[in-house]
Formats: structure tokens, sequence, C-alpha cells
């Protein structure tokens, strides 16, 4: 049976939400305001016919997005998207019952992803590469991209011939790439064992690769790849996080400059290869702290061979089990915490109580950044500003970077 309903919002995996006669239907690709029909299954209206659509409705640029899962508001104008993701981050605040002064989205550009995870599968033909679809393992061949960067996208043939060489029937190989600025960074998760014919196979793609790791193993490496962050240069292990693209960091990067901007002592906490810490080390000193040893490795190396730094430390640390406590933060000025999707509940309770005058908050989960930052306004912290940062165009995904202060600490 046909059902016609109206959208009335955007839901957080993108989807258009409508009240129906049995409650919410999730309709893809629709907008709010839009007039659809279809067939419900369940909550789920797949398919939709658009009857009246959004005045914010474009064409998608990319051929395969109506397949594809590596984009989900191709269909929606920039500017709809950066406003929608900006209010994401309101409406997280407003649950713990804060507001803040919002900034305007910044957006990364079109093919401009320097870091993406691409999915290889065998079959009888031959292999695919490519995003997997919309709520499936199954996997779209792409033959272009509009968010991954040129050099990435002409790895993609490339990839297609490591599949057939290290992929089996059953499994789907998962390529972790890096755009670095030496050349390209792969890491392979998801295939065969390595054994002497396929460890002997793969240096022939030494030409297209600067390093290849194969689950935990080596293959080859031609050059370090190196990332630049301020005036240091750092060779991050395989797999190692960065940005996902140059412009986000530099949004985020010029964020947290700002929020920290007269101070002289910086802890970085989840400091990663030294993103933020090895920057600000260039006008303060910075101890930068991390869960996983080998990051901190790379982001001493490259202090260490900067010029111009001042004194940069480091600690591991797990800081969701052994957060720096207050004596411990009572020498810093200022904090800048960026950590995973979860949070950093435990940690930012500790920041609450040591009253360091400044915090850059960055996070990619609004729900867990207005959880924490609400524990630091009831410890006595002003929000100054919030800066959403949108660098997986297209996609659902939300970042920011925010200023904290306490209350009598001049803005």
């Amino acid at each position: 049976m046909t059902t016609e309903l109206t959208i009335d919002r955007l839901g957080h995996h993108g989807d258009g939400v409508g009240g129906g006669p049995d409650g919410a239907v999730f309709v893809p690709m629709a907008l709010p305001g839009e007039r659809v029909a279809g067939e419900v299954e369940g909550d789920r209206m797949d398919g939709a016919k658009i009857l009246s659509p959004s005045p914010e409705r474009v064409r998608p640029p990319c051929p395969h997005y109506r397949q594809c899962g590596g984009c989900s508001l191709q269909h929606a104008s920039d500017r709809f998207v950066a406003d929608w993701k900006a209010q994401v981050i309101s409406t997280a605040l407003a649950a713990h019952d804060l507001t803040a002064p919002m900034r305007q989205t910044l957006t990364s550009p079109p093919r401009s992803r320097r870091r993406a995870t691409l999915a290889g599968k065998r079959t009888k033909k031959g292999a695919l590469v490519g995003f997997h679809a919309r709520r499936s393992d199954v996997v779209v061949q792409i033959t272009d991209c509009h968010v991954l960067t040129p050099a990435l996208m002409a790895t993609v043939p490339v990839l297609e011939e490591i599949t057939r060489l290290g992929a089996s029937r059953s499994a789907t190989l998962a390529f972790a790439l890096t755009e670095s600025a030496t050349g390209i960074d792969l890491a392979v998760s998801g295939g065969k064992p390595l054994d002497g014919p396929l460890r002997a196979a793969l240096p022939q793609f030494a030409s297209h690769f600067k390093r290849l790791t194969w689950g935990d193993e080596p293959v080859f490496m031609d050059a370090a790849p190196i990332l630049t962050f301020g005036p240091a240069m750092v060779s991050p292990p395989a797999g190692a996080f960065l940005q996902a693209t140059a412009e986000g960091e530099g949004a985020l990067l010029a964020s947290v400059k700002e929020a920290t901007h007269d101070a002289t002592v910086i802890a970085d906490l989840f400091a990663g290869c030294g993103t933020f810490a090895l920057p600000l080390a260039a006008t303060a000193t910075v101890h930068a702290v991390e869960g996983a040893a080998d990051l901190l490795t790379a982001l001493d190396s490259g202090a260490r061979h900067a010029q111009g730094l001042r004194a940069v430390t480091t600690e591991t640390r797990d800081l969701f089990r052994r957060p720096l406590l207050p004596e411990e933060l009572s020498r810093f000025d200022a904090v800048v915490i960026d950590p995973p999707r979860a949070g950093a509940e435990a940690q930012t309770r500790e920041l609450a109580k040591a009253q360091v005058p400044r915090i850059a908050m960055v996070s990619c989960n609004p729900v867990t950044f207005a959880r924490d930052a609400a524990l630091l306004v009831a410890g006595g912290y002003t929000i100054d500003w919030v800066q959403p940062v949108d660098q997986f165009r297209w996609s659902v995904h939300v970042e920011l970077a925010a200023a904290l202060r306490l209350a009598h600490i001049p803005a």
C-alpha cells in the first residue's frame, strides 16, 4: 500500500523523518518540507517518490550516489547541510540546557579527503574496490569519487590488483589509505596470511605506495610517509589517525590556537601524532599525553628534529582509566582535549576540578561533547564559541572545536 507523508526533519543518519500513522518513518534521500510517497516496511520508506521537492534539493554530482554508502547528503544544498550540522550541535547542547554562540560551519571542498578506508572484494571476473552500499555489506565499485583526492582515487585500479592477489573469496579487504607529503601510505587488513608467495608479489606495487603494511606486518617502505604539523615533520605508524582533509585540520588548528591564544604552558590530551601539540609548541611549552606509545614516539621524533620549537614533553597514559588529576593539571594555563567519539567524561571531571583557565575542546561527536561541556560549565566555565567543521563532506559526521574559559578570565 502506498503511503504519503510530509518530512518534518532530518534524522542523525541523514534520512528524512516523517510521521506515519504508526509512528516515525525514515525516508532516505528526503529533505524537510518534502511530500513523499512510497511503501512503508517497518519504520522505513525506501525508494520514495518525491511529490513536492524542497528548494534545498540539488542534483547529486556523483554517478554512484544512489548506490554508494560513502555519502548520504549529496541531494541537499551546501547551505542546508552546513546549517543542519550546526543545528545538530545546538540540539546536543540544548539537551543539557546549554547554549553557545555558533559560528558558521567550515566545509572542506570536494575531492579533498586525504584519508579514507576503501573495501576490496574478489569476484568471479576479478575484483571490486569501492565503498559499501547503504545499510549493506555489498561493495559498490567506484570509477570516480567526489570526496577522495585525485591521488587516492588513482590507486583504485592498483587496489583491485591487490584484491585479486590477497583476498579470499569469502572475505572483504579494508584498504586504509593516507596521502602524506611524500606519497601514499597503505595499510591492508582482512586479507590472506602473508605467506611467501604473497610477500614476494606485493613489492611490485612499490611505485604506487611509499609504505605497505599487511595486517600488522610491514611489507615494504620506499620512504617514510611524512605528515607536517607546524614546523615539524612526523613519520606516523601505519594506519595512524590523521584529520581527513588539510582544510579541516587547518580549521580545527586555527580554532585551537584562538582558544589558547595567551597560554604559555599547554597540555594536549589525546595528542595523537601531534596535530595540535607541535604547531602550538612554536609559542608555548607543550606536554602531550596519549594512550598509544607508537604515536607519541612519532610525535617526539618530529619535535626533536624540528627547528624553533619550545620544549615538548610526552607521556603515555590511558586517560580513560587514569585521567590527569587536578594537582597534575595545576601547572598548565590551557588544555587542549581531543578525545575519540566516546568523549572523555572521566578526564573532563578532573579538568572541572582543576580550574585550568582555558580549555580548547575538539570533538567528532556532538552528543559526548555536550555531555562533557556540561560538566565544565557546572564547574564554572563559559563556552565562548563553537566552530562546526565539516571535513566529511556530504556525510552525517559532525566535528567541532570550542573555546571554554573560567568565567573570571577575560575573553
